[in-house]
C-alpha cells in the first residue's frame, strides 16, 4: 500500500507492532537513514526473499528505498511472500523531511 510522507509517518507513530525496512543498497543507506531502520538490499534478488520470507510476518513493515520505486516492489514482493502489511512511503528519502541518522 502506498503512503504519503505524512500518512506514513503518522501511522508509523501510532503502531506497536511496526518495523522500519530500508531495500537500498549499503552505499546508500551509508549516507543515511530514517531512525530504526534495517536494510535488506532489493538488489540481491534471491538474498532479498530469503531474508524477507524469515521476517516475523505478523508485523507491520513501513517500506522505503530513495525515491518510492524499488520499495513499491519490495511490498509486491513482501505480499506474495505472506507480510500482508507492507506499507510503501511514496517519493522515498528524495522527499523524506524526517530524522535521518547514521547506520
Amino acid at each position: 500500500m502506498n503512503l504519503t510522507q505524512e500518512e506514513w509517518v503518522e501511522q508509523l507513530e501510532q503502531d506497536d507492532n511496526a518495523v522500519i525496512l530500508d531495500v537500498r543498497t549499503e552505499d546508500e543507506c551509508d549516507e543515511g537513514i530514517i531512525p530504526n531502520a534495517i536494510n535488506i538490499d532489493i538488489h540481491k534478488g534471491q538474498e532479498f526473499i530469503s531474508e524477507i520470507e524469515q521476517l516475523d510476518k505478523s508485523k507491520n513493515y513501513y517500506v522505503y528505498c530513495r525515491s518510492g520505486a524499488r520499495s513499491a516492489k519490495a511490498c509486491e514482493i513482501m505480499n506474495e511472500l505472506g507480510i500482508e502489511n507492507a506499507y510503501n512511503l511514496l517519493g522515498g528519502m528524495l522527499d523524506w523531511e524526517g530524522e535521518v541518522v547514521a547506520p
